[in-house]
């Protein structure tokens, strides 16, 4: 076969076979590289070795150009461009190495984690933490609110809110009202029944660990729906204690503000059906 050299890159398309030769798998990689015709097999395979981790000596290319048949590319002494390179083709590198000798870098099980001194890392000066200090932001605001005044501020959010809603008994957050939760739009609407409404002790808050019933003073509100549809979080129950009874994945608990009560009927198949036609 005939060929004469020339200095003109050809970009082609790499991708190693996430098997060996001759299987149907799809390639684990694929980027596109400027080929030099005037290489040799063994100055590509080289090349490739940096971009694959395959050795030279363990590298099978087969040569995929549209319209044409599949070719291997043999003979590390003859030129690249025998097996004519065009623009968009591509070279798939096959692994021979059995699969147990080849190294697994997706597996991080086996690699050592570095992790840094809390000392080094409050000493550096161009860190986070020294951002923070710096700026005083965080918990190094003087002014800053601890984790339970946080709590017990959230606590009067909610009780405001409920109280709010009591005045207007129709619209009140009570047990069996109807309500939908917030943000909702059609056809995205969860809709349910309040069976509770009260603390939940085994919802952790921010920057307080364990139940949050082990601090002093009122606690967060929370309301439980019963949703018309399995759209929930749990059975009406959280963290082993039960705060009311529904199937699973029909109960939610949300805040008070995220709860909307009025006539909101459940919806049944003819509401459904309407409301496919209109997204139709």
């Amino acid at each position: 076969m005939s060929f004469q050299p020339t200095p003109t890159d050809v970009s082609v398309i790499i991708s190693t076979a996430s098997s060996g030769p001759g299987t149907e798998s799809g390639p684990s990689i694929a980027t596109e590289r400027r080929v030099t015709p005037s290489w040799t097999v063994s100055q590509l395979k080289g090349k490739l070795e940096t971009m694959t981790g395959i050795p030279p000596g363990n590298q099978k290319l087969l040569l995929k150009s549209p319209g044409k048949q599949d070719q291997w590319i043999e003979g590390d002494e003859r030129l690249v461009g025998e097996w004519g390179l065009t623009r968009g083709c591509e070279i798939e590198v096959h692994d021979t190495r059995p699969p147990s000798a080849r190294p697994n870098f997706s597996d991080l099980s086996s690699v050592e984690k570095y992790e840094l001194p809390t000392e080094t890392y409050e000493a550096l000066p161009n860190s986070v933490l020294a951002w923070k200090k710096a700026n005083k932001l965080g918990r190094f605001d003087p002014n800053a609110q601890t984790p339970e005044q946080l709590m017990q501020a959230q606590a009067a959010k909610d009780q405001e809110e409920v109280q709010k809603r009591d005045v207007n008994t129709s619209l009140g957050i009570t047990v069996s009202a109807r309500a939908i939760i917030l943000p909702s739009s059609p056809p995205h609407v969860r809709r349910g029944t309040i069976r509770y409404v009260g603390p939940v002790p085994e919802i952790p808050f921010p920057g307080l660990k364990g139940k949050v019933d082990n601090q002093e003073g009122p606690l967060p509100i929370w309301v439980g729906i019963e949703l018309d549809e399995p759209t929930g979080k749990n059975d009406g129950s959280i963290g082993g204690k039960r705060y009311f009874e529904c199937l699973d994945k029909r109960g939610v608990f949300v805040k008070p503000d995220k709860v909307e009560v009025g006539d909101f009927p459940p919806l049944d198949l003819d509401d459904e059906l309407n409301d496919a036609m209109e997204e139709i």
